[in-house]
């Protein structure tokens, strides 16, 4: 919703400024222009990438499009099943877990958590790491870096497809520019035409280049900045379970450990300790 509100802001604001300054909107509409340069620009980008960057780029594009999924409820579920998981774990042992994690989706526990069970990602990471707890051949230090080292497997992964879109914006402008010269080159080949005619050509090889501007940095650019954005907040959720399990390792109660996880969330996220304890007595009484 937010990128379809900024969107029109940038058109209503560029367009209806350009009408009330007197300009005529018609002598904007130029598809050669908009041809010579998204073309280029498209070309340029499959040039410039690999297959993998491609598919990765085009799948995480509706995400431009999507809510934000990682809110203070989803953050708030996420604790309260870690808080459960632990919880079974003080009481029956790091065993008493396995069936839970080698199938979530049948597990007791997660089936209260259903938003959790949606993020595949978050799930995977929480699940492979309390099935290595479990084997209890890894020390606090190794499982540290283990998991230090996926989450920047992740984060270099998901910033594929926010330096492709990004190289895009920076080079949306030039492509303008060499419309704008490919305008200007049709212009001094009909010098021979009345000057009113010449104005004409004139303005729409300028067009070129604003065209090119507006794209990169009214368009593209925001793409680009929307996307790291939900990658840096897909991360944060790894990072709270990271916290939360090796707070837990080294011997601290599940409450204690999953106020680990609370301290390293946004502040825009982050429950209080009382929501965050009222919350995990609602789940349990599920």
């Amino acid at each position: 919703m937010l990128a379809i509100i900024g969107s029109l802001v940038v058109l209503v604001s560029v367009f209806g400024g350009f009408a009330l300054a007197g300009g005529h909107l018609a002598a904007l509409f130029q598809p050669v222009e908009l041809l010579m340069i998204g073309g280029a620009a498209m070309g340029a980008f499959t040039l410039g990438n690999t297959k993998k960057a491609l598919k990765a780029t085009f799948k995480s594009l509706p995400k431009v499009m999507q809510s934000p999924r990682y809110t203070k409820a989803l953050y708030m579920d996420l604790m309260a099943l870690l808080y459960d998981l632990l919880v079974k774990v003080r009481k029956e042992g790091l065993m008493s877990i396995e069936p839970d994690v080698d199938d979530p989706n049948e597990s007791a526990i997660f089936a209260n958590y259903p938003d959790i069970l949606a993020e595949p990602v978050a799930l995977e990471f929480l699940t492979d790491y309390l099935r290595l707890m479990a084997a209890g051949n890894l020390n606090a230090f190794e499982l540290e870096n283990l998991m230090d080292n996926e989450i920047e497997t992740h984060q270099q992964e998901g910033e594929i497809p926010v330096h492709c879109i990004s190289r895009l914006a920076d080079s949306m402008p030039a492509f303008g520019i060499v419309a704008a010269v490919m305008g200007v080159i049709h212009t001094m080949a009909s010098v021979g035409l009345p000057p009113s005619e010449l104005g004409v050509l004139v303005a729409q090889a300028l067009v070129g280049t604003f065209l090119g501007i507006l794209l990169g940095y009214g368009f593209v650019g925001p793409v680009a900045t929307i996307l790291e954005q939900r990658l840096n907040e897909s991360t944060k959720m790894l990072q709270c379970i990271r916290v939360t399990l090796l707070a837990s390792i080294n011997g601290y109660t599940p409450a204690i450990a999953v106020e680990f996880g609370r301290k390293v969330l946004y502040s825009t996220e982050r429950p209080s300790f009382a929501e965050l304890e009222s919350h995990v007595r609602r789940a349990r009484d599920k």
